[in-house]
């Protein structure tokens, strides 16, 4: 695998995801990071957007699939999140981290996450 990365931090989206009817009904802040492996060489020679991946446009397609669809798990959004990302021929793989800061855990706590790889096979 290339160990060529664009990587998007921090990306902060308002969905409706959780087992409990009012997290899913109230939602709540998700924080998506997302590390796309691939090959970066052939856009860095041509200086052209239109050969790697945009990551404004990438940031727009994960923030569709937060602030969409609701799912009990956050293990099944990163998925999709993974998913979308690996849509791309030109991604070889994708490390996905979702975050949940604010899940209902009634103790002290700084976040909740769940952390995929995916990679085509």
């Amino acid at each position: 695998m290339n160990t060529d990365r664009i990587t998007l931090t921090g990306l902060r989206v308002r969905g409706r995801h959780g087992v409990l009817a009012t997290e899913r009904r109230a939602g709540q802040e998700f924080v998506v990071d997302a590390t796309l492996h691939l090959d970066t060489r052939a856009a860095a020679a041509a200086d052209d957007l239109a050969s790697t991946v945009d990551y404004a446009a990438l940031a727009q397609q994960l923030t569709d699939i937060v602030a969409g669809e609701a799912c009990a798990l956050i293990e099944t959004v990163a998925e999709r999140l993974a998913a979308a990302c690996l849509d791309d021929d030109r991604v070889q793989a994708v490390d996905i981290t979702l975050h949940k800061p604010s899940a209902p855990i009634p103790l002290d706590f700084a976040d909740v996450s769940v952390s995929i790889t995916r990679s085509r096979r």
